[in-house]
């Protein structure tokens, strides 16, 4: 059993300073590094937003949101100070096909084709940190999805950024409200 592991949900670019720029994504990549530092949480896994250039979620194509984190461009990468912490087996790639919007980590699949739940149960995981970007929608999916799926779940709220403040705090509520550890 691995006692502390670290879930990273979508610190990437278009998140932090791009298209979609979060509240506070900043200081949650600083916040989820010195995490990192101190309590040395191993294995740490990442999720990414991973879409086609037509992806259903954009405004383009009918969805709610501006494009973001299109494959291979510099959005969809994970912010340069957590990329040194992303191993490609513990990578988690979502939002792939063009079809289906895809909140949860639990829908990605690294590039072994594993889910993350596969590799959490490999890890023999029971509790699982959270970090990361935003809480409203990924974060928060991700985060249910690992409490159904029988985790112990942690979100650290000082890792977190947002889209809307509101919303964020409401998520917060909702996830301590079903179990979920807001430390």
């Amino acid at each position: 059993m691995k006692d502390k592991i670290l879930l990273v949900v979508d610190m990437l670019y278009d998140f932090i300073d791009g298209s979609m720029a979060c509240e506070g994504a900043e200081d949650a990549v600083s916040e989820t590094l010195a995490y990192i530092r101190k309590e040395k949480p191993f294995p740490i896994l990442f999720i990414r937003d991973h879409h086609p250039e037509a992806h259903c979620s954009f405004a383009a194509q009918g969805g709610p949101w501006p494009p973001h984190c299109v494959q291979g461009t510099h959005g969809a990468d994970i912010h340069e100070a957590l990329a040194p912490y992303a191993e490609p087996e513990w990578t988690f790639f979502k939002g792939e096909d063009p079809a289906r919007e895809q909140y949860s980590g639990f829908e990605g699949r690294s590039e072994a084709g594993q889910s993350l739940s596969e590799v959490l149960h490999l890890l023999e995981a029971e509790e699982v940190y959270v970090a990361g970007i935003a809480t409203e929608y990924c974060v928060r999916n991700t985060a249910e999805d690992l409490l159904k799926d029988g985790f112990r779940v942690s979100v650290l709220s000082g890792c977190l950024a947002w889209v809307d403040r509101k919303g964020h705090e409401e998520a917060l509520q909702a996830m301590a409200e079903e179990g979920i550890r807001i430390l």
